[in-house]
């Protein structure tokens, strides 16, 4: 189920709010699914198996948490603050049985799921989440924002406009494809893996900064076979 239990919530509106009264501000958690997929896979070097796939139940628990502590730091009442957890998804022409479980999974977590047919390269999500994120700042309001996506191309100039307008924004994803949230001087940065629970086992991380005295392979982030899409 999505956070308002309400199955039929679509992007335009997103999830419901709390039923039996006025609005809460929120605090809103967007997860780009393909960007963070391409990232986890550029780590492993291949598809994650059981022990590096996010664990979604711990990141909601790390939204709760966060969003108790935005209530404790501005003084604001306990539960007066909406957590919101949407995962942005493509679903790849075919793949619809195979993503299912993952889909329902996410629902039965707590998270709302925005999905949308991949069928060229303009299908990307970062524009529904980017109309979401602003939906929710100029409707219920913003209390913490954070955005687990690499993309800083599509986000780093919104959510630093956010930030400057006292929205507590945060980017969460790997160290090592989001430099620029790490150097930023208004986004907070949050490591996937330092949250407690995520991943069952370490990643097999490798960085230009900590390299083995043996070497390491530093695998592609896309296939050749990609070059014979670009326009």
């Amino acid at each position: 189920m999505s956070l308002s239990n309400d199955d039929t919530a679509s992007h335009a509106g997103g999830p419901a709010g709390p039923s039996g009264g006025g609005r809460r501000r929120r605090v809103l958690l967007v997860w780009d699914a393909p960007n963070l997929d391409m990232g986890l896979g550029a780590i492993l070097g291949g598809r994650p198996t059981a022990a590096y796939r996010p664990r979604f139940d711990a990141l909601g628990r790390w939204l709760l948490q966060r969003t108790a502590e935005i209530e404790r730091s501005t003084g604001a009442p306990a539960g007066s603050l909406e957590p919101e957890a949407t995962v942005f998804t493509n679903i790849a022409p075919g793949s619809a049985d195979v993503v299912r479980p993952w889909v329902e999974a996410l629902r039965n977590v707590g998270f709302a799921v925005f999905a949308k047919p991949k069928i060229d390269d303009d299908s990307d999500v970062d524009a529904d989440m980017l109309d979401h994120i602003e939906m929710r700042h100029a409707t219920d309001g913003l209390a913490g924002l954070m955005v687990a996506s690499a993309d800083g191309q599509a986000f780093r100039e919104p959510l630093e406009e956010l930030a400057e307008d006292d929205v507590p924004v945060q980017v969460i994803g790997f160290r090592e494809h989001a430099s620029w949230a790490v150097s930023s001087t208004l986004l907070q940065f949050v490591d996937l893996e330092d949250i407690t629970g995520v991943f069952r086992e370490p990643l097999p991380r490798v960085s230009l900064e900590s390299l083995p005295d043996e070497g390491a392979w530093l695998q592609p982030f896309r296939p050749l076979a990609a070059l014979l899409t670009i326009r």
